[in-house]
Order: C-alpha cells, then structure tokens, then sequence
C-alpha cells in the first residue's frame, strides 16, 4: 500500500491516496476507526466481514469499526481512504449522521450529483490537512459532517427507491400467481404490467433470483400438480388450461422439475 498523502497519527480527522498494483492484495484486517474509501480509478473485489463486492470507479466502501475488510484488485486501482474518529465530531453529527451512514459495512453508490458533490469535499479536505494553518482541523470537522450528511441522505433516498421496487415487484409477483393461465410471453406481461421488460426482468430477478417468466412457469407447474392430484382431468387439457402454448414443452419442463411425466406424477400421488 502506497500512502502518497500520509496519515498523520495525531490527526482525528485523515485522508490518504492508497494504491494497488493489479492483482495486489490487502489482507484480512480491522480499525478502531470509522472509515470510508472512495474508488477513484481501476477494479477489484473489497470483501466486508466476509461479503465480497465488486468495487468499480466512483463505489463509497463504508467500514465500521472492527470489521474485517480486504481488497483484492483486479488492475491498478487508486483508493482514497477517509479515517476519523467519531469522538473528534460534535454530538449531534455523531449521533446522528454517523450512526446513520455507519450502520453497517457496505458498498454505496451515489448519484452523479452527489458523487461530484463529495469529490469536491474531499479535495477539499485534501487541501486543508496540507495547509497545517490553525483551523485546519475545524475545516476537516465542517467537511466531515457534510460528507456524512450527503451520503445519510443518499441512503435514505436509496431506500425509498427500493421500497418503491419492493412494491413494483411484489404487484407483478401477485399478477403473475393470479393470472399465469393467460400471461403469453414477456412482451405481454410487460405490456399488461405497464413497465419495460428489461427493467421487469431486473426488479424481480433482485428480489427473487430469477426471471419472471422462470417464475410463471414455476406458478404453473404448481397448478398443475395440483389438479393432477385434486381433479380427474386429462393431462392435455390440464396442460392448456394453466397456460401452456405447447405440449412438447410442457412435459419437458414438468419431467424436468418433477422428475417423473405427469401421468407417473399422478399415478405416485393418488395412490398415496
């Protein structure tokens, strides 16, 4: 690790320049301190208390204290590192901002607005800890809480982001269990939902680890299984009925998800 701007040890408040080589590694270590990097150029992976996260250029990695952190870059990266200790900040930013933006390790990306918001502060922050003038110290305080307020903010409206996803997904989810039996493809999910079907793939493959239409066939192979077992209907039209376009397919993907066809499904079930 090159510190091309070094850490004063006496300093509450600190910033640094941190370089890697590609494929250079910081192993495994922890701070008393409350710290925040910011990715400035290059790759790599940044693991917290045992996560990984891929960290690109313009990524905040925010470290508690004593939580296990590395970095594993993946070409030459160049990490701006901020250190303080809370106790060096005014009660109210501390139990506040702080608490806010520290609750746990994590990787934040901002808005352009605020990226270019917090690169600004942080070049100024630069400039005052290489002045040494007698205010230097309040200048690093006055930019540390403003910091922390542009990124408590940003997380705020981050979740209220994801609480409108969380909606938005939960709604298509629920359309999807309720009329399964007439959804043709993803066009017309999309089309019925009223959203793109990129950002409907997106959403609900985030929340639920695959896509929609995976869990539309999902819903019906369910369905079927169940009239498999309840009614006493031939297994074509039970096919068509939940949705199915193609009785090839159909069993296809029930012998592949049952693992028997569905008349040995049915045969194993009543008997039971």
């Amino acid at each position: 690790m090159n510190k091309q701007i070094s850490m004063n040890q006496s300093a509450i408040i600190s910033l640094y320049e941190s370089k890697h080589n590609e494929k250079g590694q910081v192993k495994p270590h922890d701070h008393q301190t409350h710290q925040i990097l910011y990715s400035l150029e290059g790759e790599g992976i940044c693991t917290l208390n045992h996560q990984a996260f891929h960290i690109v250029k313009d990524h905040f990695i925010i470290i508690p204290p004593k939580t296990k952190h590395s970095i594993a870059a993946k070409s030459k990266m160049t990490v701006l590192v901020l250190e303080f200790d809370a106790n060096a900040l005014s009660e109210e930013v501390n139990n506040q901002l702080v608490k806010e933006v520290f609750y746990k390790a994590r990787v934040h990306k901002l808005s352009i607005f605020d990226s270019s918001e917090l690169r600004q502060l942080l070049r100024k922050m630069l400039y005052e800890q290489s002045q040494y003038n007698p205010f230097w110290h309040m200048a690093l305080r006055i930019y540390m809480a403003e910091l922390l307020f542009i990124i408590a903010r940003s997380s705020q409206e981050t979740t209220a982001h994801m609480d409108m996803n969380t909606l938005r997904v939960e709604r298509l989810k629920h359309f999807i269990e309720t009329h399964y039996f007439e959804i043709k493809n993803a066009e017309d999910l999309s089309t019925r939902m009223g959203m793109s079907k990129r950002y409907i793939q997106s959403i609900f493959k985030e929340y639920y680890d695959m896509t929609p239409i995976q869990y539309l066939t999902k819903v019906r192979l369910g369905a079927v299984k169940q009239m498999l077992v309840e009614t006493d209907k031939d297994i074509v039209s039970i096919c068509f009925e939940v949705g199915f376009e193609s009785l090839p397919t159909f069993y296809r993907l029930f012998k592949r998800d049952a693992g028997v066809p569905p008349n040995m499904y049915r045969e194993s079930h009543i008997n039971r």
